[in-house]
């Protein structure tokens, strides 16, 4: 039945709580609730019910905590591009370079931005499929990066760059520092 709320809010009114409502006598002066007002009060509650379930939404989506520099826009459009892909995002703008040290990221791998989530370190433009799939394989690593700002990649594309697309990897960096390619594009 909670599937049902989610899908129909107004069928879990009619299952939830059935109410019977006796015809008026012929000799009372009572009427049956118009269909107006029945309508406006069903859609009054199913959207009260529907909060709680926007609420759960949003707290199952992943938090990623970005560091950037507070006058780059192209960290600003990846932050972006992830809450428009199943991410709530907290930013801090106050550089990245030395949250990068501090996490172990090698300065090798820097770019512009670098975040946490769910205990990996990810740094540059990595696109938002690799990290659900990272997220999804816990794999033994320190994170991801997208070295550089490749253009094409997310935050880093669009009109503004001539919709170029350049070929870039997403590197799974092990904790010793080392890399192997997670996914090309």
């Amino acid at each position: 039945m909670a599937s049902a709320s989610i899908r129909n809010p107004i069928m879990t009114i009619v299952h939830a709580a059935p109410t019977r409502i006796a015809a008026p006598s012929p000799h009372s002066s009572a009427a049956l609730p118009s269909r107006r007002s029945a309508l406006v009060a069903g859609l009054g509650l199913a959207a009260t019910l529907c909060v709680p379930a926007r609420f759960a939404l949003a707290q199952t989506q992943p938090l990623v905590e970005v560091w950037k520099d507070p006058n780059c826009g192209c960290c600003k459009d990846w932050i972006d591009y992830l809450q428009r892909n199943g991410f709530r995002t907290k930013t801090n703008e106050t550089g990245n370079n030395a949250v990068r040290a501090r996490l172990g990221m090698p300065q090798q791998f820097g770019s512009c931005h670098t975040a946490v989530v769910g205990g990996y370190v990810i740094e540059g433009h990595v696109p938002a499929r690799e990290i659900h799939r990272l997220l999804k394989d816990k794999p033994q690593a320190l994170g991801l990066a997208v070295p550089g700002m490749p253009i094409g990649s997310p935050g880093m594309d669009g009109a503004v760059y001539g919709n170029r697309k350049d070929r870039y990897e997403v590197l799974l960096v092990a904790r010793d520092g080392s890399s192997r390619v997670y996914q090309a594009y």
